[in-house]
């Protein structure tokens, strides 16, 4: 069976083909994660379209994870009860509301009202990706899919960043009506792209809906290529059974590390990227911005390798990289802060390290969970590691500039830590292992 991919034939190894369907999925995902980035830094750039004092700054600095979170707590056992595909339409609806509200919100109470709606949809947005991407990319790119989509966050980061700074300029009533307009073109090719795209085989099985999977393939894919993707997939964890590679790691452990992880990632690149420049550089909120989403779009790239590397090894790199990259920056604290050069320099370093992090644990996230309950502990470790962060925004506001620093120190450290934990503990998810080894299904939904 051939087919296309960008015009030319493309087989993978196990005799599957990238299939049009897969490149609509994977432009939806990448568009998904682009907009939630892109929502969540409008909180820091937000803070600067009315006067507000330091505790208001801190409450629209902190409304972004608390509605994220939110969000996720809702869109995950939703995603798992009705679907993947109808949770996207639902959280696509609310953007579209949100994003026009945000046009008209001239005062400060209004920016809280409309972007809380547009970060409840994104954190259910963004949580249902993680969780569908895994179950619907073809298994020889899985891991280097996923890692592509959450580099979009990245750029959403660069593509936000860069509306607010090349219209700040005309005011703050125009760059607010820039950055609304943008959102709204992205989202119009969002929603083309989810009409090209399939519910979850997986979720559909798993929920005993096989007569509707079968007419979900025969539209999407085609019977012959989708047991083709089946064969492959058992193939791959058959060989895993044979080398021995398949090992059962407890729900509770992996909660707890993973947990860890996302605090960690998320609570440690939020203060460094979203706080710090409000808190102490507020000339330099956008463009602290703009450098790291170009650094984290670029270094991201290494995802393309990603089916070929350890995720494991992964994560040791990007926290104990990160660790030791804070650590330099709380003994030199006195020097970068003056020295706008030395600053992004070592801002660039860390967040090279913090990107192989976050994408690393992003991916880790949704893979190692059973199918119909993988938005539900998706969403559980999301709301926890970002929830988490909430607090050490009101922590750190009256915080100095190098105990500021120590105190992401100190967050990066519980993320080294859960690493090793991990490394020595957990379950190899990379590597280009199937999803049924990495979650620990084997012969189960």
């Amino acid at each position: 069976m051939e087919s296309t991919m960008g015009g030319s034939l493309a087989t993978d190894t196990a005799g599957e083909h990238w299939l049009p369907t897969d490149s609509w999925n994977f432009t939806s995902f990448v568009l998904g994660m682009i907009l939630e980035a892109y929502i969540f830094g409008m909180a820091a750039i937000a803070t600067g379209w009315v006067a507000m004092p330091t505790t208001l700054r801190s409450l629209l600095l902190s409304w972004a994870p608390l509605w994220l979170i939110i969000g996720i707590a809702v869109a995950g056992p939703l995603s798992d009860r009705v679907g993947r595909k109808t949770t996207f339409y639902i959280t696509m609806s609310l953007y579209g509301i949100g994003a026009i509200g945000l046009v008209f919100s001239f005062s400060y109470v209004l920016i809280l009202i409309f972007l809380a709606l547009m970060l409840f949809a994104a954190g259910g947005e963004m949580n249902t990706i993680m969780t569908a991407s895994h179950e619907v990319m073809p298994a020889r790119h899985r891991s280097k899919t996923m890692m592509l989509e959450i580099n979009g966050i990245n750029l959403g980061s660069l593509i936000l960043a860069a509306v607010s700074l090349l219209s700040a300029y005309k005011g703050i009533a125009f760059e607010r009506g820039m950055i609304a307009a943008t959102f709204i073109v992205v989202l119009a090719v969002l929603f083309f792209a989810r009409t090209r795209t399939p519910e979850s085989i997986r979720w559909l099985r798993a929920q005993g809906m096989t007569q509707r999977a079968d007419a979900e393939i025969a539209r999407f894919y085609g019977a012959d290529e989708y047991r083709a993707r089946d064969a492959a997939a058992a193939s791959e964890t058959q060989s895993a059974q044979a080398k021995g590679a398949v090992k059962t790691v407890s729900i509770g452990l992996r909660l707890v590390v993973i947990s860890c992880l996302a605090f960690a990632g998320t609570t440690g690149f939020g203060l460094l990227t979203y706080v710090l420049g409000p808190a102490h550089f507020p000339k330099l909120t956008a463009a602290i911005l703009l450098v790291a989403s170009v650094t984290g779009f670029v270094s991201g790239f290494y995802a393309l390798w990603a089916e070929r590397w350890s995720r494991k090894k992964m994560l040791l790199v990007g926290y104990c990289g990160t660790f030791v990259a804070t650590l330099i920056i709380a003994v030199t604290t006195s020097a970068w802060a003056a020295s706008a050069a030395l600053f992004f320099f070592l801002l660039i370093v860390l967040n090279v390290f913090s990107n192989v992090s976050y994408l690393s644990q992003d991916t880790l996230k949704g893979e190692v969970w059973p199918t119909n309950r993988r938005g539900t502990y998706t969403a559980v470790v999301r709301f926890v590691g970002i929830g988490l962060y909430i607090p050490t925004i009101y922590l750190t506001q009256s915080f100095s500039l190098s105990a500021f620093v120590l105190f992401s120190l100190g967050v990066w450290a519980v993320g080294a830590l859960a690493s090793i934990v991990w490394a020595l503990r957990g379950v190899e998810t990379g590597s280009g292992v199937s999803l049924d080894v990495a979650s620990g299904t084997v012969g189960l939904a």
